[in-house]
């Protein structure tokens, strides 16, 4: 810790961080729009000037002394503030009645706040061509402030060059080399990190204000990891879902899918018990429906079938009503794994904060982390752009925006690695002293018990930390419920009447529901082909994750609930 007085107050700050950062931790707000605390300082918009006594000094990228001292109120400081707003509003539009980020606007707070009440300037505006980034970012690019926090953000976390600086002087704008598509599984980001309305999201474009809206906290449920995020409602719609900050799980960033999903809350969706006599499909009432379950449950042979996405208070339901009734009651998920969880053990040792301290080297065994937990793989690049750190990958030759090693995956393969006898890859592991290992989906259809080969890694690294990529949002939570029956064709054959609860619409699903002969009662949140081949049975609707309060397990085995945020 080191003294530094600011604005003749003297504060006790860490060692080697930024004036801007000092200020922030101590309670005092210096304005920005091209500093953010999980991008590189380009120091480029001089909102952040301070005064060091001597003369003025961008504050992101002035580092903290002992016994300094700054001051941040001086008139000098407010006076060339004010001379930055005055020439960021040089060539801005006055459309703000129009723009999408109008109430929640940096460029509008901070003029307001240190902005001058006239301008010298009364020529005419400067234009910029609007960028074509694909179907979920809108540009206008008149709009643009020069922050390249886009920019940085492609380069850095995203891994895709796609923005840049064109021209220079009067002349600069953002934009891309060459015309293209935005591909990237976490291009939605940008859109938050813009702080005025240059970029904008498509689908929320002319939806809702900001203060017209509700927030609810929530979680992604389109991958394992269970990003936290929040949900923007206006009366009974969810409009907008954003990320919330959690330094040990999704930092300040959310995947494409848990932004843009939100839309298949209002379509196709089932509004009430139906029943169903061949190609006939008449409206029934729930009593009628519960009985007819119940009575098929206590009489005939019946399976549950579900997979895991389901919540573990319905899991709980089901291994109730297993037991009320087990000589005719039987549990199968649809799912890729049938393994013991050693949960203590995974406590002490699934932990994505880890990823931050003194890792270097990352083994990722059949594995496509860019696509099966994106966030997770913005993680890895940070870290491989600011510190020193190897991947490798053992099975999968993919596509990714890490440099990476590839190597054929066999179990002797993996084996050889740890165990020293692979000339290339043995010394990265022997060296590194907590090394990560990262097992993807598909490995665990390839190999059925994970944990024997985690203890068999132990034995030669007990520091090594594990984490394991679920493909579905709650597969934790279906092994902590006991329910580890997958389904298979005997269980099917041997019964008389089948219970789809939440199953997604699949080959798998429809072949099954199109060989089974019997009664089915499907209970889903939404319309699907599959039901076209029921021919006897009842379809009945169900709440989604938003609609009611559930309970989640993400691949660190950490309990995360969705609350209910539409109302019925």
């Amino acid at each position: 810790m080191i003294s530094i007085k600011i604005n003749n107050v003297e504060f006790f700050v860490k060692k080697n961080i930024s004036v801007l950062e000092a200020c922030r931790y101590v309670g005092i707000f210096i304005p920005r729009f091209c500093y953010h605390e999980k991008l590189s300082i380009a120091g480029n918009c001089r909102m952040c000037l301070v005064d060091n006594g001597i003369k003025l000094v961008s504050s992101c990228t002035a580092v903290v002394e002992d016994t300094a001292q700054v001051f941040t109120d001086s008139p000098m400081v407010k006076k060339a503030r004010e001379n930055v707003i005055e020439s960021l509003l040089l060539n801005h539009p006055l459309d703000c009645p129009i723009c999408d980020q109008a109430g929640e606007c940096d460029l509008q707070d901070q003029t307001k706040i240190f902005g001058g009440d006239y301008s010298r300037f009364f020529m005419s505006k400067r234009g910029v061509e609007d960028k074509e980034c694909g179907p979920l970012i809108k540009t206008i690019m008149t709009r643009c402030i020069h922050c390249t926090r886009c920019v940085r953000f492609g380069t850095e976390v995203a891994g895709v060059d796609y923005f840049g600086t064109l021209n220079r002087g009067g002349s600069t704008e953002i934009g891309n080399y060459i015309p293209k598509l935005f591909d990237s599984e976490v291009s939605g980001n940008v859109i938050d990190l813009c702080p005025v309305g240059a970029l904008t999201s498509k689908p929320y474009a002319f939806k809702a204000r900001p203060w017209e809206l509700r927030i609810t906290e929530s979680i992604d449920l389109s991958d394992s990891l269970g990003s936290n995020t929040y949900l923007n409602f206006k009366e009974t719609e969810v409009v907008r879902i954003l990320p919330k900050n959690n330094v040990n799980l999704n930092e300040n960033w959310i995947s494409d899918k848990a932004r843009f999903s939100y839309d298949a809350l209002k379509t196709q969706r089932i509004q009430q018990p139906l029943i169903k006599k061949g190609a006939n499909l008449s409206k029934t009432n729930w009593l009628e429906a519960f009985n007819s379950l119940n009575k098929t449950i206590n009489e005939e042979k019946t399976i549950f079938i579900f997979d895991e996405d389901l919540d573990l208070t319905s899991m709980n339901i089901l291994k109730k009503i297993q037991r009320k009734n087990p000589k005719n009651v039987n549990l199968a998920c649809i799912s890729t794994s049938n393994e013991y969880k050693n949960y203590y053990d995974n406590f002490l040792n699934n932990k994505l904060i880890e990823i931050n301290k003194n890792i270097i080297n990352c083994f990722v065994i059949s594995s496509n982390v860019k696509l099966e937990s994106a966030i997770l793989n913005t993680r890895l690049k940070s870290k491989f752009i600011n510190e020193t750190f190897n991947l490798v990958s053992l099975g999968l030759n993919v596509k990714t925006n890490i440099p990476t090693n590839i190597i054929n995956l066999n179990l002797n393969s993996i084996l050889n690695v740890f165990e020293g006898k692979s000339i290339k890859l043995s010394k990265l592991f022997v060296k590194e002293k907590n090394p990560l290992i990262i097992f993807g989906t598909s490995f665990k259809q390839r190999f059925k018990n994970i944990e024997i080969l985690k203890s068999s890694i132990k034995k030669i690294m007990p520091t090594t930390i594990f984490l394991t990529l679920e493909e579905r949002s709650n597969t934790k939570g279906r092994s902590l419920t006991g329910n580890l029956n997958s389904l298979n064709q005997n269980l099917l054959n041997n019964s008389k009447n089948a219970v789809f609860v939440n199953v997604e619409n699949s080959t798998k699903t429809y072949s099954m529901v199109n060989n089974f002969k019997g009664k089915i009662f499907w209970i889903n949140t939404h319309y699907s082909d599959v039901l076209n081949k029921v021919t006897d049975g009842y379809i009945l609707p169900a709440l989604s994750y938003y609609e009611d309060e559930n309970l989640f397990l993400n691949l660190e085995e950490k309990a995360q609930k969705t609350l209910k945020v539409i109302y019925h």
